[in-house]
């Protein structure tokens, strides 16, 4: 039993030209700034310790202050740091750059006399 194919003919699509830029360093490769909004406008995740912590203690971050936290730890990531430790004025984060989630949250305070490990980076906000 054979079975018939029919081919249908579909009218052209028209073809859209975009206006390519003259400058060498955008050209077929993404520019600083396309990578800059790129990664400023991912969040970080926050895992259910960190978030229990930052419930418990109360600390309040805004929208600002984790959109800074955000940039800092892709920018951090960026080169070649995988768990930074972010100090801001009112808290502590440790955060995994590598997956990209807050893993633990305690108020600045609490930082005094703390040894702090398996971080390979600093992040001062």
């Amino acid at each position: 039993m054979m079975n018939r194919f029919s081919i249908q003919h579909l009218p052209l699509q028209p073809t859209v030209q975009t206006q390519k830029k003259s400058t060498a360093i955008t050209q077929g490769n993404p520019t600083f700034v396309d990578h800059l909004h790129e990664v400023s406008s991912k969040k970080l995740k926050i895992s259910k310790h960190a978030n229990d912590r930052i419930l418990e203690r109360k600390i309040s971050i805004s929208d600002q202050e984790w959109q800074q936290v955000s940039d800092k730890v892709y920018e951090a990531r960026s080169k070649g740091v995988n768990q930074p430790l972010v100090l801001m004025d009112q808290a502590a984060l440790i955060v995994s750059a590598k997956n990209e989630t807050v893993i633990t949250a305690m108020e600045r305070s609490e930082t005094k006399n703390q040894l702090f490990t398996n971080i390979d980076g600093t992040i001062v906000l």
